[in-house]
């Protein structure tokens, strides 16, 4: 599977009927048409999710089985969340669900790649409209010895106030 479109009908697939193949050959893995995921130890695969319209990247996320499965029948982003343990449908609490334009896996099939619309055009917990809304200073822009590396806000302003999304939703970082 190299990819699915918005323009097919995702939500038309039950989910019962999605299954994923058995990994018999390099060659079925990296050239053929079958969707063989290779989950981690844990049941997880990684995922990448980016703005269908700029390209950014908006979170890394990871999905389970059931989670993969999920997006590809509904066409909306589903999630596991590690810190909870749970299947987590994003956007169900805030309302910022991430449509699926794209899903596409990498070339041996243990990553994916969602590009995504999202309504209010924000994806993180914290407000901003990327979970990557800081940087790393490196190299030559680390500054003279400065060794602890002070992160940069890349974006100046949040999308929304997550307090007025959220509520009482417990909040999903763990320390």
């Amino acid at each position: 599977m190299s990819a699915m479109n918005s323009s097919e009908t995702a939500a038309a697939v039950p989910e019962s009927d999605i299954r994923f193949a058995s990994r018999m050959t390099v060659e079925q893995v990296e050239e053929g048409t079958d969707l063989a995921p290779k989950f981690d130890e844990h049941g997880l695969i990684p995922c990448v999710t980016t703005a269908a319209g700029s390209g950014e990247v908006l979170m890394l996320g990871y999905m389970n089985e059931e989670a993969l499965k999920r997006t590809i029948a509904t066409g909306e982003a589903h999630y596991w969340s590690r810190s909870r343990k749970l299947l987590w449908h994003k956007g169900a609490s805030s309302g910022l669900v991430q449509r699926v334009v794209e899903l596409r896996i990498d070339d041996d099939q243990d990553a994916v790649w969602l590009r995504v619309e999202i309504p209010g055009d924000a994806s993180c917990h914290v407000g901003y409209r990327s979970c990557f809304y800081r940087s790393v200073p490196t190299g030559m822009n680390a500054g003279n010895g400065d060794f602890t590396r002070t992160l940069k806000f890349e974006e100046s302003e949040k999308m929304f106030d997550p307090v007025a999304v959220y509520g009482d939703v417990p909040n999903p970082t763990q320390l």
